[in-house]
């Protein structure tokens, strides 16, 4: 039997077009920093460590990774893990 090429792979970030993906990863701990900002993908909520989260009482400069573990979407009570990390636009 001959050998069958490999499947097609996705372009890569950043191909045609010159602009890749605003998010990347979905909570992944190791992607995040401490002014890592991210955005829920059910309501496109942005938290934002600068600002924090009145709601919840969340301290400005509270990085994501050191939110409550009862934190949830201010607007729609998604847990951390439907949030995306935002790469900022280069």
């Amino acid at each position: 039997m001959p050998p069958t090429d490999p499947p097609p792979q996705p372009p890569a970030a950043g191909g045609a077009g010159g602009s890749g993906p605003r998010h990347q990863g979905f909570g992944h701990d190791l992607q995040i920093g401490p002014q890592t900002r991210l955005e829920c993908k059910i309501c496109w909520t942005v938290y934002d460590p600068a600002e924090g989260d009145p709601h919840w009482q969340v301290p400005p400069g509270t990085p994501f990774t050191e939110l409550p573990p009862h934190w949830t979407c201010p607007h729609c009570s998604a847990t951390r893990d439907q949030f995306m990390v935002l790469l900022d636009p280069a």
